[in-house]
């Protein structure tokens, strides 16, 4: 496995001119940009050019990250030629989050095979219900087969989001690369660091991932209050302030939702996925200390273990709340996770609006506020 990375930035073009000689069949390239959509057609017409044969998938962030290296308003690009591994792309529309369910089937359908190894998907951040997806990924997928992958951003603007989808860059879609074979090796790791905050509440009306009524009050009425003088920010104030969701089907396992935007007239909040009607939720709230200790466990756990200069590529996808906590201390939790990693493992990432990666069980499930990395290998 040969593993190049590439950084562009609109004032100083490539930081060093892409291989075009690892253009093949077997090779993947993942972009994550934060850039303007005026500031994209120079850099990725380049690389489509450049790399005809490779696949391409990547989206929009809200930051980048480049090895041990946070850059905001940049192009990151990750160039994996593969020896031994097959690869495939799936992609299917997906518009509005009452399709992410069929979205999810539809592209494990096309990806399913005897000797599928993993499946690492990007999402749409604003539109597609993250819990919807991965059920429908789940419900065709074998346990055996490694689900991970994270939903675009769009930095605290909540606007748009894009994905890269081969020839060009669409708002409303899903991608997914199959990865199969006997040689590709998978890790992955996903931690949080945030503490509870005030007393758990019944979730006592929603639908989907529209929250509206708890403990039989309006949801963003209570919200605010939590908020205080911050409640004027939302939605993006809200991300510091996401909810930990416990529900009776998953006993011991919270899971985390943060906001993606509000409804003053019907007092609702939208997740990135689903709110149960009947769980329990409960405000969370983070120090820089303990988000960046999350980041390093998150590292330590994937328990990658390799021989001696064996090549390492690691895809690190953190949440758009996590550095807004982190502020200027953000490099800081990317920096403790390159530290847990073998010497020598290369890595790209981004700030995301949701993280996609297995629970303790082994099924994929929607994350939210984690540091969520997907380590690949080659045998």
């Amino acid at each position: 496995m040969n593993i190049q990375l590439y950084r562009y930035e609109p004032d100083k073009g490539w930081d060093t001119p892409p291989d075009a000689s690892l253009d093949s069949e077997q090779t993947l390239l993942i972009v994550f940009s934060g850039l303007e959509d005026r500031n994209l057609s120079a850099p990725l017409g380049m690389l489509r050019q450049q790399f005809p044969l490779s696949c391409i998938t990547g989206c929009s962030t809200a930051g980048e990250i480049y090895d041990a290296e946070l850059y905001l308003e940049s192009l990151v690009v990750s160039v994996i030629r593969l020896s031994g591994t097959h690869i495939r792309m799936a992609i299917r529309t997906s518009d509005d989050t009452g399709n992410s369910l069929d979205a999810g089937k539809e592209i494990a359908r096309e990806l399913e095979a005897p000797d599928l190894k993993a499946v690492f998907v990007l999402s749409e951040g604003l539109h597609v219900n993250g819990s919807q997806l991965v059920a429908g990924l789940n419900s065709v997928l074998d346990n055996h087969v490694v689900i991970t992958g994270g939903l675009a951003g769009d930095g605290d603007r909540f606007s748009h989001t894009w994905l890269i989808t081969g020839d060009t860059f669409d708002r409303a879609c899903v991608s997914a690369i199959g990865f199969y074979g006997d040689r590709i090796e998978i890790a992955h790791g996903s931690r949080g660091g945030w503490s509870l905050l005030g007393f758990e509440k019944e979730v006592t009306r929603s639908e989907g991932n529209v929250l509206f009524e708890l403990d039989g009050q309006p949801a963003l009425q209570i919200y605010k209050k939590y908020l205080g003088e911050r409640a004027s920010g939302l939605p993006s104030t809200g991300l510091l302030f996401p909810l930990a969701l416990r529900s009776d089907d998953r006993e011991g396992e919270n899971r985390v939702r943060t906001i993606l935007s509000v409804d003053e007239d019907n007092q609702s909040i939208t997740f990135a996925g689903d709110i149960p009607q009947g769980s329990r939720v409960q405000l969370m709230h983070a120090s820089v200390d303990r988000l960046i200790d999350g980041a390093a466990q998150a590292a330590a756990n994937t328990g990658i273990t390799v021989d001696s200069g064996e090549p390492v590529f690691s895809i690190a996808i953190s949440c758009v709340g996590r550095r807004l906590v982190l502020g200027q201390r953000a490099e800081e939790e990317i920096e403790s996770v390159m530290e847990q990693l073998p010497p020598g493992t290369r890595q790209i990432g981004f700030y995301s609006y949701g993280e996609l990666s297995p629970l303790a069980t082994g099924e994929c499930d929607l994350h939210n506020q984690t540091m969520t990395l997907t380590l690949l290998k080659e045998a």
